[in-house]
Formats: structure tokens, sequence, C-alpha cells
């Protein structure tokens, strides 16, 4: 698979040397030197990953998160920094951002986590689409057309991580350790709360089904 990053950073010297390590290493490495440029790209593009500095001029790394974030996007965010406290990782996580690197960083580390984080979708991101279904994970709620869905809590964590695995299949086990961890009901427990995101799907007259497909597991797909 080819990676396309976004490396947005004031650092023109170590901007430099990002792009041209990455693309040494076949990635491909868009780059903005202030907030305002690299949400436009971030906005504009598709990334496997992007890497954001905290500091910067005309937006900061914060507010790039928390915009993108509350617009759905769940491009990973390795956010580089120098500051290391607690309480500043913590604001970005809060933000949204996935990853943390302090700089000075070892390339070779910021290479890998690229790697890694270029794999998966955001587990950071607020709000989930399909069609005209919305999830928002920091209300725990959930719309169809604009209309709430009633979901329980449990509902609620099923749904999540369905669309979060939109169109791939999702299995039993998987599903059963996402809602309920280790301390697991009986297995009859998850298909009666299948039944119930069912229902209310259809009482919404949503344009989804989900599918039990033999072998693999449940799946979240639009219908016509």
């Amino acid at each position: 698979m080819s990676i396309n990053v976004l490396l947005v950073e004031d650092d023109i010297d170590l901007a430099s040397t990002v792009v041209d390590y990455l693309e040494i290493e076949g990635i491909s490495c868009d780059h903005a030197s202030n907030g305002l440029q690299g949400l436009a790209l971030f906005e504009a593009n598709t990334y496997q990953v992007v890497l954001l500095d905290l500091n910067l001029p005309r937006l900061d790394g914060l507010s790039i998160c928390q915009k993108v974030r509350s617009d759905g996007n769940e491009t990973p965010i390795l956010m580089l920094t120098a500051r290391d406290s607690l309480g500043d990782k913590a604001a970005g996580f809060s933000a949204g951002t996935d990853d943390y690197l302090v700089k000075p960083f070892e390339i070779e580390e910021l290479l890998m986590r690229v790697i890694a984080l270029s794999t998966r979708k955001s587990g950071q991101v607020s709000k989930l689409t399909l069609n005209n279904l919305e999830l928002n994970t920091h209300s725990r709620s959930a719309t169809y057309a604009g209309e709430a869905l009633k979901l329980t809590p449990i509902t609620f964590k099923i749904l999540q991580k369905l669309m979060r695995e939109t169109s791939s299949p999702v299995s039993r086990e998987v599903l059963m350790q996402a809602i309920w961890g280790d301390e697991q009901p009986d297995s009859n427990s998850l298909k009666v709360h299948i039944h119930h995101l069912r229902k209310q799907l259809t009482l919404a007259n949503a344009k989804l089904s989900i599918e039990n497909e033999a072998g693999f597991g449940f799946v979240l797909r639009a219908t016509q």
C-alpha cells in the first residue's frame, strides 16, 4: 500500500529532513508551514497519516485536531511537540490526536509510527457517518436523517463498532470483546441486542442493514 502523509511543521529545516527521509522510504509527503495552510490541505486531500506540530503560526495544532475531528475526519494524527508534560499530552489526546512524538526524535522512530498509524483509521474521531446515519461518540447519540435513534448503551457500542468497520465484517468474538471485555454474558445476549438495533434502523426507515455473513461476522451496509 502506498502511504501519503501530510506534515504541518513551521521548522523548515526539520520539515525538509522529514520530507526527504520519508520520500527515500517511498512515502509521499505534502508539507505546510502554518496551521491554516495545513488545515486547507488536510480538508482537500486524502492522507493515511498527518504529522502535526503543536505550536504553529496562524492556527495551532490542537485547533486543527479539534476541527477535523468535529467534521468526522478519521485520518490518524501524530502530534509532534517539544512539550512532554502529562498535561500537554492529555490536551492533545482530548483534542483528537492518536499518538505523540516529543522533539527531538529519531527519524527512524517517526517512520515506524507513520507505518503503524497508516494501517488504521483513527479511534479519536467524534462523529461517524454512513449515508444519513450519524453517530456522535461524545454525546453517545445517533440519528438517521436528523431523527434520533433510541439506543441502549450496548446497542450504541455495537453500532459504533460496526460503523468504524464499515463494509468489513466484525466477528462475534471481536464484537463481544469490544462491548463487554472479559466479563462476557452468554452468546444469546449479543443476538438480542443486534435484534434491537435492527429494529431501530427499521423504525427510522434507514436504508441500512446489519448482515451476518456466515464464517465472517456482522457487517453494516447501505441498501438501495
